[in-house]
């Protein structure tokens, strides 16, 4: 193990996911940990780590990622609380989702959505009033 990568990565995976991060890396320590330290090492040791992109940029490109693969929603659930840890508003993540429709279709843009009110509501996010509907 690199442990210089892997503190890299775990104080990165905490900047961003904090208790969320820690929990999914915990599950995996009896089945596949491997698996975990990978996430810590690669995805956040290297790429979160990377220069060019800040945190609110990388986490809507995740956001995006996760909503056009579909059938992601448990890992849709922790990023977008990541999106909330770094600062993105709830309208931000939201028109981020909307603007997949064109890409990927209805139907996953809604599971989208759906998993963003379920994080919405256990932080207690206020959501902006929708000009666009008028409600």
């Amino acid at each position: 193990m690199d442990t210089e990568r892997f503190q890299r990565g775990w104080d990165k995976l905490m900047e961003v996911d904090g208790e969320g991060g820690q929990r999914v890396i915990e599950s995996l320590k009896d089945i596949a940990p491997d698996l975990g330290r990978y996430v810590v090492e690669f995805a956040f040791g290297e790429i979160y780590s990377r220069e060019g992109l800040d945190l609110k940029q990388r986490q809507l490109v995740t956001i995006a990622s996760l909503t056009t693969q579909g059938g992601c929603e448990p890992q849709l659930n922790v990023h977008i609380h990541a999106a909330l840890n770094v600062g993105l508003t709830a309208h931000e993540i939201i028109e981020a989702i909307t603007h997949c429709i064109p890409y990927t279709g209805f139907p996953r843009v809604l599971n989208a959505i759906f998993t963003a009110k379920h994080v919405f509501e256990e932080r207690n996010v206020v959501l902006e009033k929708n000009v666009s509907l008028g409600i």
